[in-house]
């Protein structure tokens, strides 16, 4: 039997709230909240290990939540009030799980003999950042890495603006300096896009061990890029110079997934 909470006042409601809304909540619990059936899903699928689910019966029964979910996470029925309180989203199947954070380090991806990886830099749209795995997952790329991060990966509205993609591709962090060493010492090829002294994306060989790396839009990639293996823009026929990062990554992963077959 699951325990059951029916006011707004409860402990753990101020917990769920504190979860989703703060960053260092999350970083001190070492967990976060996954929000919706799919999500959650692929969650598990991913290998990440879900500690608690909290559901409304009127929305989905304490048999189907228990049949997504191992024996050993404690489950909790929300009242329709309550749920509706601490779901960061309407239509998110009346589900919510807490999830224990998986961080990789560079040296911990588990890359094939032929990488292809998706570089982004100091991302902090949480939008943008869902985008973009969203793209890597769409491609089949082997890693995200995030250089310089600044945004925290479990937030949740890059859990929900990447589908829950942000649990199907494997995902690292590190320093810029960091990443280009780690490039390096595996022999990854690196495209940098980065509009000045750049040539044709297209013109490029991406089917050996290849990295796209990009920027912010405001921005774009830090000089340490710009003297790193090849930079490449893709050419531009209108009046603006620039595009959406997860646009662009979009593009570059493509063709290099296209050549690869």
């Amino acid at each position: 039997m699951s325990k059951y909470i029916s006011s707004i006042q409860n402990p753990t409601v101020k917990r769920l709230l504190q979860l989703q809304d703060k960053s260092r909540a999350r970083k001190k619990e070492g967990g976060f909240i996954i929000e919706g059936v799919r999500e959650i899903e692929l969650a598990i699928a991913g290998g990440y290990e879900i500690t608690e689910v909290y559901f409304n019966e009127a929305v989905i029964s304490e048999d189907e939540v228990a049949g997504m979910v191992n024996d050993t996470a404690m489950m909790t029925s929300l009242s329709a009030e309550v749920y509706q309180k601490v779901a960061y989203r309407a239509g998110t199947e009346g589900i919510i799980a807490f999830a224990k954070a998986e961080t990789k380090t560079l040296q911990e991806l588990a890359l094939p003999e032929n990488p292809l990886l998706l570089i982004a830099e100091a991302p902090e749209k949480p939008g943008n950042i869902g985008a973009l795995l969203r793209t890597a997952d769409a491609a089949g790329v082997d890693a995200v890495i995030i250089a310089n991060p600044k945004t925290d990966l479990y937030n949740p509205n890059i859990i929900r603006s990447s589908v829950g993609c942000v649990f199907t591709t494997q995902i690292a962090t590190g320093s810029t300096a960091e990443v280009i060493s780690f490039l390096q010492e595996k022999g990854i090829a690196v495209y940098s896009a980065i509009l000045q002294e750049a040539v044709d994306y297209a013109a490029q060989d991406y089917t050996t061990p290849s990295a796209i790396v990009v920027g912010t839009e405001a921005t774009g990639l830090s000089q340490e890029w710009r003297t790193v293996g090849t930079n490449i823009k893709i050419p531009m026929r209108g009046k603006i110079d620039s595009m959406n990062v997860s646009v662009a990554a979009g593009i570059l992963v493509f063709e290099a997934r296209r050549q690869r077959g």
